[in-house]
């Protein structure tokens, strides 16, 4: 088996969607379906199908509301979207109906990250007020309110079993991990610039990846120790989507351009995916076969991955083990924003 390092073949995404009139910043694939919801700038979600590459049915959006949404996560269940936007709410959306079906007011500034627990009865959101909150989705009030310290709280997310949630705050260089019932800080993992986007814990736990200028790092989250840095250019990295298994990493700095990683042995594989704009979110598929990135292009593409794997002889980082992550079945997969 090799990896393809050199850039002298350039891969063209499967597909192109146009539509929104500002930078994209989340997506979420469907479970079961062939079809994408993103959010963008532009204050609307959108629903796609991933064959034709064409939007299905019309924007969603809440009436007298325009403004940017920064952030989307689909509940473990995948009926239910939560989305964070600029005017400090966190919302959930009905699916089937593209509906806001709750409004929670907390927040005082732009909500950057949402994530749902492990058994869908929670939700954290990360603010550029400085806290993280623990929604109680069922009452729709915080439970918990998390005071980091810092400006902006950038990314906000739980650990598989929902036990932990991992803070990357704004002019801080480290992740932050807190108790999710208590808001002890448990941890803090120091990186050497500020951290842009955590990902996840991979899928047993024992892993966390996150990401500034420069490189992604892995952390053992027994000890909390380094254990391993990929070089990614000398560029911030604002984006980060593990595959499910937690055996393939997409990293995306500010310079147009997506790697793609064996996590398991820290190499790349295949040439970067060169696009038009600075990407800004990224979600794998359910099997991982399939890449969509979404930028500040206002550009959503979808990426062949399997193809690429296959080319540069890692097939078998595809396999996929019947586990969850962050609460989500394995029929859905994660995604990644700031």
């Amino acid at each position: 088996m090799h990896a393809l390092t050199n850039n002298t073949l350039e891969i063209a995404p499967r597909k192109t969607m146009r539509g929104h009139t500002d930078q994209v910043r989340g997506i979420l694939h469907l479970p079961g379906r062939r079809s994408i919801i993103t959010c963008s700038e532009d204050g609307s979600l959108r629903l796609w199908d991933l064959e034709s590459g064409a939007q299905i049915g019309k924007d969603w959006r809440e009436e007298r509301n325009n403004g940017a949404v920064f952030t989307i996560a689909l509940s473990p269940n995948g009926d239910t979207v939560a989305s964070g936007s600029d005017d400090g709410n966190v919302r959930l959306w009905d699916v089937e109906t593209g509906e806001v079906i709750a409004k929670w007011t907390g927040h005082t500034d732009w909500v950057r990250s949402v994530c749902w627990g492990a058994n869908g009865q929670r939700v954290v959101s990360g603010s550029d007020d400085g806290t993280a909150r623990v929604w109680d989705v069922k009452r729709g009030n915080t439970v918990l309110t998390i005071t980091t310290g810092s400006q902006w709280v950038l990314t906000a997310i739980y650990s598989p079993n929902s036990t932990k949630i991992a803070t990357g705050v704004h002019r801080e260089s480290g992740v932050k991990i807190w108790d999710s019932k208590t808001g002890e800080l448990l941890a803090t993992l120091k990186h050497d610039y500020q951290v842009w986007s955590v990902v996840s814990w991979t899928s047993d736990g024992e892993r966390l990846v996150s990401a500034s200028y420069g490189s992604v790092r892995i952390f053992d989250t027994a000890t909390w120790r380094r254990i391993a840095i990929l070089e990614g250019g000398t560029f911030d990295v604002y984006t980060l989507c593990l595959s499910r298994n937690g055996r393939l990493l997409a990293s995306a700095p500010d310079d147009q351009t997506v790697h793609l990683w064996n996590l398991n042995k820290s190499i790349p594989v295949g040439p970067p995916l060169q696009h038009e704009g600075n990407v800004r979110c990224a979600a794998f598929s359910a099997d991982g076969k399939l890449l969509v990135t979404g930028c500040d292009n206002n550009m959503v593409y979808v990426w062949d991955i399997y193809d690429i794997l296959k080319q540069a002889g890692f097939e078998d980082l595809l396999s996929l083990p019947n586990v969850s992550v962050n609460g989500i079945s394995p029929k859905t997969t994660l995604i990644s924003h700031l």
